[in-house]
């Protein structure tokens, strides 16, 4: 039978089509649906001030449903060879810690050292690139490398924490806290720089030693992440007399830098900074963390996804979904009910308003006497501007508001409370500035 060239045009683009289809079927086969995944991006172990060695501490999120953990010790990457006395690992953490491991992982994988019973007896802290591969699982659980740099200004602690390092970052301390805050960022993103290499800072617990004060986050324009919620009882989250709460100070900081110094807004992370593992008074695993929207879960898409805004903050509420639709300028958030609990959402935004004469002088140091017009009035910043019970609602702006995010509160308390009457709670990020 003869075949046109007609014909045989015909056959190729059928060919052709069929085989496009088919690659895109199977790509669409292979990629994953974006989710959420749930981590802690602060987290101490032996290899600092923690008291449990990080193999134990790594399985203790893995088995509680977290996808991700960066452990950050002080002025330390967990790397190389190191061996802590067995005395001070049992007078770090209790009279069972060592024999828990043996327990766990085996004579085989515990490393000593010295004779049991003597002063020269010591224990093998492991690095973490040999102690993750017993725990990592691809699409389940990471471990990422990171350091608390843990830094000061006359006595003032001045603390952030890098997730995803390659090299171990040395504090470089400075004239001021926020020469401190400036210098130590700087030396994350020169690493970031130069690797090429996906590094996420964040400032710590700002109300710590009531060290950083909002006019602080303000000024230091280049930070970008900071913790609104930390579970260490002893870092004032909740201020005092004369200083603001934290949730107050990020709504503080970004009217600055909104209306002032022409910044992006912080946006803010949740974390536990867990230090003590059992059963001890002090700062312990599972208080708060961040939920992060990716389609892989290694540390560069989920980076990235902070970077884009598209995470938030819990100390215990899970929401299904939070959407802002940029032309409706509508913000959307659902909650997930695990039970019978109830859910109050309060949108909460900044409103836009010349600041008087009166209020002027609480951010001169900040940005001196030119530009304070456009400051919002405290009784504008931070302000509740709609409340709903139940599991849905939506905020539309009516463009009166810099910004505007939500908080989630439920009528119950963490399973581990940081202080009395704590209720669980979700911050999602500023939009629509």
């Amino acid at each position: 039978m003869f075949i046109g060239s007609t014909m045989i045009k015909s056959l190729i683009v059928l060919f052709l089509s069929l085989l496009l289809g088919n690659s895109l079927l199977a790509q669409s086969e292979v990629d994953p649906p974006v989710r959420w995944w749930k981590g802690n991006l602060h987290t101490h172990s032996l290899w600092s001030d923690g008291d449990d060695f990080p193999e134990m501490i790594a399985e203790w999120y893995e088995s509680r449903g977290y996808n991700f953990l960066a452990l950050s010790d002080h002025n330390v990457l967990s790397q190389g060879m190191r061996w802590m006395d067995y005395d001070k690992i049992v007078a770090r953490g209790d009279a069972q810690i060592v024999e828990k491991y043996f327990n766990r992982f085996g004579n085989s994988w515990v490393e000593t050292k010295g004779k049991k019973g003597t002063s020269k007896y010591q224990i093998r802290l492991k690095p973490l690139d040999e102690f993750r591969y017993l725990v990592e699982q691809r699409g389940k659980f990471i471990l990422i490398p990171g350091e608390e740099i843990t830094d000061k200004f006359d006595g003032h602690p001045v603390h952030r924490n890098a997730t995803n390092l390659a090299e171990q970052i040395a504090p470089l301390g400075g004239a001021s806290i926020r020469e401190v805050m400036q210098n130590n960022l700087r030396s994350v993103l020169e690493q970031e720089k130069r690797l090429g290499r996906e590094i996420l800072p964040h400032l710590n617990h700002p109300n710590f030693g009531y060290a950083i004060n909002y006019e602080d986050l303000a000024s230091v324009v280049a930070e970008q992440f900071f913790e609104v919620f930390n579970g260490h009882p002893g870092v004032n989250q909740l201020g005092d007399h004369d200083h603001p709460n934290v949730e107050s100070m990020w709504d503080l900081a970004n009217a600055i830098r909104l209306t002032v110094l022409g910044a992006p807004p912080l946006l803010g992370l949740g974390t536990d900074d867990s230090h003590e593992y059992h059963g001890e008074p002090g700062s312990h695993p599972g208080r708060g963390w961040v939920m992060v929207r990716a389609r892989y879960l290694t540390p560069e898409h989920l980076i990235r996804a902070m970077k884009a805004g598209d995470f938030y903050a819990s100390s215990g509420v899970t929401l299904d979904e939070v959407a802002f639709d940029k032309k409706t300028r509508k913000l959307r958030v659902s909650v997930k009910q695990t039970g019978d609990e109830k859910y109050r959402i309060d949108f909460v935004a900044t409103l836009k308003k010349v600041a008087p004469e009166s209020s002027a002088e609480r951010t001169k140091e900040v940005v001196g006497d030119e530009g304070l017009r456009g400051l919002p009035t405290p009784e504008n910043t931070g302000r509740i501007v709609a409340t709903f019970e139940g599991t849905e609602a939506e905020y539309p702006m009516n463009g009166t508001e810099l910004y505007v995010r939500a908080v989630v509160t439920s009528n119950l308390p963490p399973v581990d409370p940081s202080w009395k009457e704590q209720k669980q709670q979700a911050w999602t990020q500023p939009v629509g500035y």
